[in-house]
């Protein structure tokens, strides 16, 4: 298996958008309240409980939100001075330029988006990568589908994909797992990466008081996470649920994954819920 190297979201970024020129559209249920930003590939940067302004989610800059994000071979590019690879991102590229929302739809029930991403690395729109999200609430979930078409004729290497990079707001600083020798796990990860495995399909970034957002990711048994300790926005808190395959001409992949807001014990109990109805 091949590492990732640094990964999205570091704060090297450029600065990020002013508000005027975002737009943002949402879906709230009632119980709760997710956003996409469409000026920013049309990531998922909001979650929340509903009308509250207490967002769980990080959307300093286009490297963060919770947003798709894949790895390709060494391509001779340059991330402010880093050797990178082939990287196409939702959100962008590490200079801020957003990725370009092709077509976008809300009702309701659903949030829908198709994005052209960028290489990371580069900025260059790649044309031979499109990206889909379907967006909906169901009671206090959140369920995001995710879907990602490869055009390229180039056949990659297998590498660790972020099957989603998620970054959640600076106060949420411990990440809670289940371990492989079913242990509840809490744990305040340094920089660069570390590498976890979890015995059950989910992870948690939760504050002090033991309370936040849990992403239930049954595709994957393993995470790559940090915390980068900067003060004030510059701490990012990050974790990617991993699985290692290649791009390769004409792979689609597609995945789900579930955010709920609570407690540990909520989070857990309502995950377990969720395996237990999985066919």
């Amino acid at each position: 298996m091949r590492p990732i190297l640094q990964l999205l979201g570091y704060f090297v970024l450029a600065p990020a958008f002013a508000h005027a020129a975002e737009h943002w559209t949402y879906l709230d249920n009632g119980h709760v309240r997710l956003g996409v930003n469409l000026t920013a590939g049309a990531c998922v940067g909001w979650f929340s409980h509903s009308h509250s302004s207490d967002n769980l989610l990080n959307a300093y800059d286009v490297g963060r939100y919770l947003q798709q994000s894949y790895y390709g071979d060494k391509d001779g590019s340059d991330w402010n001075g880093k050797p990178w690879r082939y990287n196409p991102v939702q959100g962008g590229s590490w200079k801020n330029e957003p990725a370009v929302v092709i077509e976008s739809r809300e009702d309701k029930d659903e949030l829908y988006a198709k994005v052209q991403p960028r290489h990371w690395a580069t900025g260059e729109l790649l044309k031979e990568v499109t990206l889909e999200q379907w967006l909906r609430l169901d009671g206090g979930l959140a369920r995001l589908k995710f879907k990602m078409t490869y055009h390229g004729e180039k056949e990659h290497k297998p590498y660790h994909q972020e099957l989603p990079a998620l970054f959640v707001k600076p106060a949420l600083d411990t990440l809670v797992f289940v371990s492989t020798d079913a242990q509840l796990t809490r744990k305040q990860p340094g920089f660069p990466n570390e590498m976890i495995r979890y015995g059950e399909p989910w992870l948690a970034w939760v504050n002090a008081k033991d309370s936040g957002l849990g992403i239930y990711c049954p595709h994957s048994k393993e995470a790559t996470t940090y915390r980068v300790r900067e003060g004030n926005q510059g701490d990012v808190s990050y974790a990617a649920p991993l699985q290692t395959f290649a791009l390769k001409p004409g792979l689609v992949f597609e995945y789900e994954v579930v955010l709920a807001i609570g407690t540990v014990e909520q989070i857990r109990s309502v995950f377990g819920k969720l395996q237990v109805k999985a066919p």
